[in-house]
């Protein structure tokens, strides 16, 4: 009899796992494929580490803005995906030192859960059954294949981001189906390579529910160099290597690639390992369909010790967001009082450059019927942001209540916005005010005190 079972080992299983150990739960994790799950064998990591090497390669052949000149910068492809690989395997490693520390007893095994009974709850992996007292699903999700017609019939043409990884040639052509930060990241690596990239978006914008003014700046950008957008197109069908939209006339238009990457969104992994054998109840989309595990804010579902994490609730699709519902349900099972928040989650987009925003956007505040202000300033005003970003574009954008000027959302284009987004979390997390973050001293010179300076813009 274990304290815990949990299925799944990505960052949200792994990580309770950990925070389980250390306070001393006997605890089994489930996973059939490899520590870390999606985001670090087929998702966060690995296009991270694709995208680094762009920006190696995009530094070499801009040198000279820096005074530095450089000849023979050259893209090896084949090393690029070769460094990918190694980091993954060296990062998967420490997950599994990280179990063994802290006495977490890792199958490598599909799991289905059978039953609930007075002694705890029945799970069935690798020809054995395990019993535990309390159970966390952390199954994650799946890309999201809509049935285009002749999407089948395309063969290795199409490609999703788990087969996109894999390539060992550089495509000369890519079309990507959906502009959101999947495809944006992949978008933006392949172009910076060389490939000549178009995306096809159904939205009139990139990166959806990103702020509008900051997504139509980093578009532009790229349009700029090379990457071809068609927005609010509807696609209609594949024919071989060709992708068949409608543009906003209604005009059917065709664009191929030598590959098409579908990255239109992620759903839920719910089927296929018990779910139904103790009733655990679903979340429902407005027409009655399920599209995640349905909890509260302590993570646990109707059914008494089973608990849920990450992308399986089909709310909040991040890593950083699994990672806290794992603790949240951790903290619970040991009694702690612990509620999940999602007003300060951030989300990344790691372009070049970066986009970072967090709390709500310009649009939200305005449809929740909020009054509020923005106040904005450009990179520039940041003397190291001028210094190491040779003719770079960039803003920051806060946007705080009317009457008491308390942050309520921050975004921001330029880099390194990725590392500095997250003092923004903890102001609104805090309820801090534009007055206080004034207050708060920042290093100089560092692209991080652009915060402070657009404080001192609120009028």
């Amino acid at each position: 009899m274990y304290d815990l079972a949990i299925i799944g080992g990505g960052p949200g299983g792994y990580v309770a796992a950990e925070r389980a150990g250390a306070a001393g739960l006997s605890t089994v994790l489930f996973e059939r494929r490899e520590l870390g799950g999606v985001c670090l064998n087929e998702g966060c990591i690995p296009t991270k580490t694709l995208l680094y090497s762009a920006k190696v390669y995009n530094y070499a052949v801009t040198g000279d803005h820096y005074g530095v000149s450089t000849t023979g910068a050259a893209v090896n492809y084949p090393q690029i995906v070769d460094r990918k690989e190694k980091v993954v395997k060296k990062l998967v490693g420490g997950i599994k030192a990280a179990m063994k520390g802290y006495k977490v007893e890792v199958v490598k095994a599909e799991a289905t859960i059978k039953s609930r009974g007075a002694e705890g709850i029945t799970i069935e992996a690798d020809g054995k059954e395990f019993t535990a007292k309390n159970l966390l699903i952390c199954t994650g999700s799946e890309a999201a294949v809509p049935p285009f017609p002749g999407l089948k019939e395309a063969g290795d043409a199409i490609v999703t981001n788990r087969e996109i990884l894999s390539l060992r040639e550089q495509p000369k052509e890519l079309v990507v189906i959906g502009g959101g930060v999947i495809g944006m990241e992949f978008a933006a690596f392949y172009s910076t390579l060389g490939t000549k990239v178009t995306v096809v978006e159904m939205l009139p914008k990139i990166l959806g529910p990103l702020d509008n003014e900051i997504s139509t700046m980093l578009q532009g950008i790229y349009a700029k160099r090379g990457i071809n957008f068609c927005l609010n197109c509807k696609v209609t069908g594949i024919e071989g290597n060709t992708v068949v939209y409608e543009d906003p006339e209604g005009k059917v238009c065709r664009v191929s690639g030598d590959k098409i990457l579908v990255s239109v969104g992620r759903r839920a992994n719910i089927k296929g390992f018990g779910l139904e054998n103790i009733g655990v109840e679903m979340a429902l989309n407005p027409a009655g369909r399920p599209y995640g595990i349905k909890v509260d804010e302590h993570m646990r579902t109707n059914i008494p010790g089973v608990y849920a994490a990450g992308d399986v609730t089909g709310f909040s699709m991040l890593a950083h967001t699994a990672s806290r519902e794992g603790e949240v349900a951790i903290n619970n099972i040991l009694g702690k009082k612990d509620v999940m928040r999602y007003n300060a989650i951030p989300g990344v987009v790691y372009t070049n450059p970066e986009v970072a925003g967090v709390g709500l956007t310009e649009e939200e505040a305005k449809k929740k019927g909020i009054d509020y202000k923005v106040i904005k300033l450009p990179m520039a005003y940041s003397g190291r942001f001028v210094a190491e970003n040779e003719g770079g574009e960039g803003i920051c954008k806060l946007i705080v209540g009317a009457k008491y000027h308390e942050v309520l959302g921050a975004h921001m284009l330029g880099n390194p916005c990725s590392e500095i987004i997250q003092s923004m979390c903890i102001a609104i997390e805090q309820e801090m005010t534009v007055e206080q973050i004034k207050e708060v001293v920042f290093p100089h010179p560092t692209v991080s005190e652009i915060i402070k300076e657009t404080a001192f813009s609120l009028k």
